[in-house]
């Protein structure tokens, strides 16, 4: 072969070779604009994951939507989706103020001194996320809403500030302030998965049938010295901890209890709540105390001494009050006496029929 046919059979070789990467190169990148268009991760390349759940696990818990129609208990999202996220660090600092509340908010507050030292934990048991502990879980779906004690419809700032008012007898908290947007945004992040509108099963109280007779204050006694009193002591005044800035077991009654306006100082609210919770350890699926045993241990806390707040403004329409509201005027003829401590059947029968 001469060396003129030599350099032409070369020169063909490395056309066909060049074209070859030419080819190879347009079909990874047709792959790649592919993969973008159908890639829903924050990733340029959405490697596989080693350790920890699979994708298909992951998507399955955050697309996981509870509805008006699921049977299913709430469940809050793990906090390790947030992980990383612009929204990370104030939702955490909205879930510490909720467990810790008294730490920012209490008498010895590092922001400010508004509250008696409890804190939004006590009330809402695991930072809000307990099932049938007072949780979260429905905030963000049905709030704002018309609320019949009020008149009015709400937000969430006034809900969370009706509980600063009552619930830890103190006052109002600055809507634009930095732990009130931190305490909304640690609400939306727990209810995401709720559908808007929908009462999620699980959230609030479980509930808890009336007694034929009404509640008796004296057995409930007996019941708090045999199995709470050890905690929240005999005089009620609960047990500080050792950073005195925060109880480790609240009062449940005398000047730094929640006060008589209190979701709490109803004692169908108390009742459903230890029925479920107390003594520690205590869920909904295994109680120990009994249904008349709650509703005994909330007549005696709840005739305890405790602050008063005036609410004028409550219950502008009084025959929208719960059966068991404490306090006159009511729309029916039962004595006030009745409507604190029952029997409630009588007048839930009452109401039924005047409907």
């Amino acid at each position: 072969m001469n060396d003129s046919n030599k350099h032409s059979s070369e020169h063909q070789f490395l056309n066909v070779q060049s074209l070859v990467y030419m080819v190879i190169l347009v079909i990874a990148f047709v792959l790649f604009l592919i993969i973008q268009i159908f890639n829903t991760t924050d990733e340029i390349i959405p490697w596989p994951k080693g350790d920890g759940p699979s994708e298909s696990q992951t998507i399955a818990v955050v697309d996981q939507i509870f509805t008006k129609e699921s049977t299913e208990l709430w469940q809050p999202l793990p906090l390790e989706s947030i992980k990383g996220s612009a929204l990370e660090s104030q939702i955490m600092y909205g879930k510490d103020l909720i467990a810790h509340t008294s730490k920012y908010l209490g008498p010895n507050g590092s922001v400010v001194k508004i509250s008696n030292g409890l804190n939004c934990q006590n009330c809402h048991l695991d930072a809000g996320t307990k099932i049938f502990g007072n949780n979260y879980g429905s905030v963000a779906s049905t709030f704002p809403k018309f609320r019949e004690r009020s008149g009015t419809s709400e937000s969430i700032y006034k809900r969370v500030n009706d509980c600063l008012e009552r619930s830890l007898n103190g006052s109002p908290l600055d809507t634009a302030s930095a732990e009130m947007q931190a305490i909304k945004a640690y609400f939306i992040f727990l209810g995401k998965n709720v559908e808007k509108g929908t009462k999620v099963k699980g959230s609030g109280f479980q509930d808890l049938a009336f007694l034929d007779t009404e509640a008796n204050p004296a057995n409930g006694k007996q019941i708090y010295l045999q199995k709470c009193a050890s905690c929240h002591q005999a005089s009620g005044e609960g047990v500080l901890a050792n950073s005195k800035d925060e109880y480790t077991y609240p009062p449940l009654w005398g000047k730094n209890s929640y006060n008589d306006a209190a979701g709490l100082y109803r004692l169908s609210n108390f009742a459903k709540y230890v029925k479920t919770n107390m003594p520690l350890g205590a869920t909904y699926q295994a109680p120990q105390l009994s249904d008349q045993e709650a509703w005994d241990l909330a007549a005696f806390v709840n005739s305890q001494p405790r602050p008063h707040k005036n609410t004028p403004a409550d219950w502008p329409d009084i025959s929208k009050k719960p059966i068991d509201h404490p306090y006159g005027p009511y729309s029916d003829s039962f004595t006030e006496h009745q409507h604190k401590y029952g029997p409630f059947k009588p007048i839930a029968e009452a109401r039924k029929a005047k409907k």
